[in-house]
């Protein structure tokens, strides 16, 4: 065996243990401040208690809200160069204004590469139920007695003025039907 294929059978074992280890990580609750490249494709949803985005769905159909309220679903795909420099305007939008907003949700739907590359059923799903085809986008839901009476799709990265003003109008909007 020559020394480059030595290298090379080493260098592969020690990525199979990388692999599994990182499987072994995400066997329980998946608790995140933010996600990231290796974080495991699927739905989360930020709980305010705890400050942490949570896996709520990998398997079975679409999300699809099932409080009354304001949904605001980030579409992220790892390999998206622009989600990485959205990341730096929605992190800190819903860590500084998500606990304050009442009734108000927020969700990332997160895959490698839309539905195409993706390891989880619902994000998949999710891509295609609300036709995302470009990244990052944010779609804003009103939701009321259990059904869709709003929505607005926002394409590309935001800074965090734009975003906050956005989402503002929606809930202000839609605030003034009720």
């Amino acid at each position: 065996m020559s020394g480059d294929e030595e290298l090379l059978r080493i260098l592969e074992k020690i990525t199979s243990r990388i692999v599994e280890k990182k499987k072994e990580e995400y066997t329980g609750e998946v608790e995140l401040s933010v996600l990231s490249i290796d974080s495991p494709h699927g739905i989360y949803v930020y709980d305010k208690g705890k400050d942490k985005w949570v896996l709520i769905k990998k398997e079975n159909g679409p999300f699809k809200p099932e409080k009354d309220g304001f949904h605001i679903i980030y579409f992220d795909n790892a390999k998206c160069p622009a989600c990485r420099i959205y990341d730096l305007t929605w992190y800190p939008y819903v860590k500084l204004f998500g606990s304050t907003l009442e009734n108000t949700y927020f969700y990332i739907v997160y895959c490698d590469w839309f539905a195409q590359e993706c390891n989880s059923e619902a994000a998949r799903k999710s891509f295609k139920y609300y036709n995302i085809h470009a990244s990052p986008t944010t779609l804003l839901l009103y939701v009321e007695n259990g059904e869709v009476k709003d929505q607005e799709k926002i394409e590309g990265a935001k800074t965090l003025d734009k975003l906050a003003s956005i989402i503002d109008e929606f809930i202000k909007r839609n605030k003034k039907k009720q």
